[in-house]
């Protein structure tokens, strides 16, 4: 199994689901976590504002802080390589990195063909013509 560390910016809390203004991918994030924790990866997330030490522990992530500021933050790293930056990842892209097969039930839908095509209007702009549409 993988080693998964994420190195994100200042929160409220570890999660960044409190607070006034919650971003909205971050429950999404959350959750993508907590599916991988469940397959068996080590799942590690680190906070600056309450995990500062785990920061200055790895040089990956002091030189990218040194060079882009928090800009390149949330890191990603995988066994020590650094997978993703600056933004929050897929639950697919997490699988793909940790070589995790998705479930099929997670698959995206597929486009859904129409049972039949509906009457549009006619360019004279009256919306009922002789389609039977009103």
């Amino acid at each position: 199994m993988k080693r998964v560390q994420i190195y994100d910016r200042a929160m409220c809390c570890s999660t960044g689901v409190c607070g006034p203004q919650i971003d909205p991918v971050l429950p999404k994030f959350a959750a993508d976590l907590d599916w991988l924790a469940k397959q068996g990866h080590q799942v590690d997330r680190f906070n600056l504002a309450q995990d500062a030490a785990e920061f200055a522990k790895n040089e990956s992530v002091q030189a990218l802080l040194s060079s882009d500021g928090i800009e390149c933050l949330p890191l990603v790293i995988v066994d020590g390589q650094i997978v993703s930056r600056s933004e929050y990842p897929s639950r697919e892209n997490l699988a793909l990195w940790t070589a995790t097969a998705m479930p099929s039930n997670t698959a995206s839908p597929k486009a859904v063909s129409p049972n039949r095509m509906l009457p549009i209007a006619s360019d004279s702009g009256d919306c009922c013509s002789d389609s039977g549409c009103c």
